[in-house]
């Protein structure tokens, strides 16, 4: 939100009533909140901020011909030595410094919208950031169908072992939601009326128990290992597939073969 206030600077003479107004504007990036301060005779309309390129884009409107502006912005935010730009044109304005402020006054001329870029050589410095939270979808009415029919509950151990990977691991990271929600649409679109055989046909449950065993086991060894990057659940996720491949394919085909050749 923008305010409008009556502002005397810290640095130099006032500036004069007609120039006099602060425009304040917050700054967010790396989890954190930076304010910046204009006084002007100018409108500010919007800013940018691009912490790789240490660039504060100020988008201004100007309804003289003659500007005067103050900028005064946070050193932890942007500091060191400072490059202008007026409309993609290098200016040269006054630098003023403290411990905790870098005061910057422009004079230029031309009635309009004006883009106006502050690079500097250092930013954010000595801040620690905060990564966004992930927005991690309710897992409500998601249940783990076939798993409860087989072990015949919600409490069974087994069952509560893929909840707590679903919820606690893969839930909390974002290619781990993406997977989940793929496999949610594949996986709901038989669940259910396998979920259904196994509570008419005991045999047939029995039958899905010892074929998700291996899958179980494979699936518990993610709860010993630690997931601190993307990179990491994309790793484990694509070995868990590799190890079930090998299980359910691999070492059928392998019997196969063997046994034609004993044959």
């Amino acid at each position: 939100m923008l305010l409008l206030l009556v502002f005397t600077p810290a640095f130099g003479q006032p500036l004069s009533d007609k120039t006099g107004l602060v425009t304040r504007f917050d700054v967010e990036t790396s989890g954190h909140s930076y304010e910046v301060k204009t006084v002007s005779n100018f409108d500010v309309l919007d800013h940018e901020f691009n912490k790789d390129e240490k660039r504060l884009t100020i988008f201004i409107n100007s309804s003289l011909e003659n500007n005067l502006g103050e900028i005064i912005i946070p050193k932890i935010l942007l500091g060191g030595n400072f490059t202008f730009y007026l409309n993609d044109l290098e200016i040269v304005p006054k630098v003023k410094s403290n411990e905790r402020i870098s005061f910057i006054t422009l004079n230029f001329t031309g009635v309009g919208n004006n883009t106006i870029d502050i690079f500097a050589t250092e930013a954010l410095v000595g801040v620690k950031e905060i990564p966004e939270a992930i927005d991690i979808p309710s897992s409500n009415g998601g249940g783990c169908l076939i798993a409860t029919a087989t072990f015949g509950s919600e409490l069974a151990p087994q069952v509560q072992q893929l909840r707590e990977l679903r919820d606690n691991t893969l839930l909390q990271t974002e290619s781990g939601i993406a997977f989940m929600e793929s496999f949610n649409d594949f996986y709901y679109s038989f669940s259910p009326m396998i979920a259904d055989y196994e509570r008419e046909n005991p045999f047939f449950k029995e039958t899905i128990k010892i074929t998700i065993t291996p899958l179980l086991f494979s699936l518990s060894t993610l709860n010993h290992v630690e997931f601190d990057s993307e990179q990491s659940v994309m790793g484990y996720g694509i070995g868990i597939i590799a190890l079930n491949v090998m299980m359910y394919l691999g070492l059928p085909i392998i019997g196969i073969v063997s046994l034609r050749k004993i044959l």
